[in-house]
């Protein structure tokens, strides 16, 4: 199995501290893979920088299981978590548990989770994702030593921290076998473990939050690209087309220097360049910052610039500048790197391949991005990357969470409406699982946690830039409800034995 860390019954251990990731597209600060999750996440420095940006980064430890499904296998792993106790209303007051997705995870952010734990009186706790930042099991992430990386480890991982960590509060403030009111929240990937936290583990939280959760594995994301056209608008969506109608000709008659132009030249694949292209796009529309890629665009078609020249100033300006894209992380070759500080784009790949694939395909007709992006392309990536046998069975993924048919009870489900990540969320809205669209023209990617724009993520969350405001805020007061609701609930029925004073939760108005 390679090196892993020290197992129980091992009295040396061989753990690992693996260095931190990193940076891509600066969520929360935290390093981002291909498939630009939130910015809010949580993670470590770069383009959301600052202690502002953070409650804590103080960092704790846990052991952890590495194989929850194989009773003889002992070893361990050390676990990463944060903890930030100041709103917290000892010792009866709600624990929130907020899930570090796939990325490095630096501290607890603070974005509009850290208003509600004040109102609320939570206590904050945010482990890191295994295998990511500081929580390798390994010291080479080869195939083979991946194969403990599935969103289904992840769940355990997280019902053995809440035990955990209940164990650890209780012996904080001499409670003995009593059981706080958890409460689970997430976004992007993130968001559907939370989803399928509760789904699974319905006696461990009281609820749950998925933030632009997408519960729903897709093996042709075509959705993708469509609402990408949608969000970008007529003129801006033709532009766009022209582009890359253009970079697919140049490089059809070898001219690579487009490339070149792009600071793009080591991408030797033409297939990993075309989705730096299509990736460095679809942010815009994603993180709700449509102007910053549109605007210039327009003018360029107004006076006549070269449309090719005004986007490649778009991505090396701003995507891979301000915004901290990596291009190397394009490079089939350099995800082929099994050192954990390299392999935070190889982590997320892999999970893609194995389990969930996402793959932003471009759609038969009318597509934004080049049609050489398609479902080859993504083949051929993930066999390249993690040889033969590395495949994402969505039919069994879907078929045992539900996808968007999830079966569960409390959970929110919120999405942007400029998101096109939201066709892989819970749209349908119903009594146990309600779901919201915040519908403004600058709402993207867990904006109900980040504000907006997404990217930088505004600090507590702050609504005032979203267009207009008021789409988020009615959003946040639904949301607020739902917590406050489930979380009576889950006293009455025994949790933190001692009332809370007032109503409910004592909450004022947010």
């Amino acid at each position: 199995m390679g090196s892993a860390s020290a197992s129980v019954a091992t009295a040396t251990a061989h753990l690992v501290a693996a260095t931190a990731l990193l940076l891509m597209l600066a969520r929360g600060g935290e390093s981002v893979s291909f498939w630009l999750p939130p910015p809010t996440a949580g993670g470590g420095g770069g383009f959301l920088g600052g202690a502002d940006r953070y409650l804590t980064r103080e960092e704790h430890w846990m052991n952890q299981t590495l194989d929850h499904f194989n009773p003889t296998d002992h070893r361990q792993f050390k676990q990463r978590y944060y903890e930030f106790l100041d709103y917290y209303r000892a010792p009866n007051g709600p624990i929130f548990l907020y899930i570090c997705g796939e990325s490095s995870c630096s501290g607890i952010g603070n974005n509009y989770l850290a208003v509600m734990a004040k109102k609320f009186g939570a206590a904050l706790v945010s482990p890191e994702h295994r295998y990511y930042g500081k929580s390798s099991p390994f010291n080479s992430l080869t195939t083979e030593n991946l194969q403990f990386l599935s969103s289904k480890q992840a769940l355990f991982d997280l019902a053995v921290f809440r035990q955990y960590y209940q164990e650890t509060l209780n012996a904080k403030y001499n409670r003995s076998g009593a059981d706080s009111s958890w409460f689970v929240f997430g976004g992007s990937y993130a968001g559907a473990l939370s989803a399928w936290f509760r789904l699974k583990f319905p006696h461990l939280t009281c609820g749950s939050l998925a933030s632009s959760g997408v519960v729903l594995a897709v093996y042709n994301f075509t959705d993708f690209d469509k609402q990408i056209g949608i969000s970008a608008g007529p003129e801006c969506k033709a532009a766009l087309q022209e582009i890359t109608g253009l970079v697919d000709g140049q490089l059809q008659s070898g001219r690579n220097s487009v490339k070149e132009l792009f600071g793009a030249p080591k991408l030797e694949n033409d297939g990993d360049f075309l989705y730096l292209l299509a990736d460095a796009a679809a942010i815009a529309f994603q993180y709700g910052n449509p102007d910053v890629l549109c605007s210039p665009l327009a003018e360029a078609k107004k006076n006549g610039t070269d449309l090719v020249e005004t986007f490649a100033s778009y991505v090396k300006d701003y995507y891979i500048g301000k915004f901290g894209a990596s291009v190397a992380s394009y490079d089939q070759e350099y995800l082929k790197n099994t050192t954990p500080a390299e392999s935070s784009y190889r982590l997320w790949w892999y999970q893609v391949c194995s389990e969930v694939a996402y793959f932003q395909v471009a759609p038969k007709n009318d597509s934004v991005r080049s049609p050489k992006i398609d479902t080859r392309y993504h083949l051929d990536l993930c066999r390249n990357v993690f040889g033969e046998g590395v495949y994402p069975d969505v039919f069994m993924t879907n078929l045992y969470y539900g996808g968007t048919g999830i079966a569960g009870s409390k959970i929110v489900f919120a999405n942007g409406s400029q998101d096109p990540w939201r066709h892989a969320s819970k749209q349908k809205s119903s009594d146990e699982l309600p779901s919201y669209l915040i519908e403004c023209e600058n709402c993207g990617h867990c904006s109900d946690l980040s504000g907006c724009p997404q990217a930088p993520s505004n600090i507590e969350g702050d609504s005032s830039k979203c267009s207009p405001p008021e789409s988020l805020n009615k959003v946040r007061k639904e949301i607020v409800d739902h917590i406050d609701l489930w979380l009576s609930e889950c006293q009455e029925q025994g949790h933190d034995k001692e009332p809370s004073l007032g109503s409910r939760w004592a909450i004022s108005t947010i």
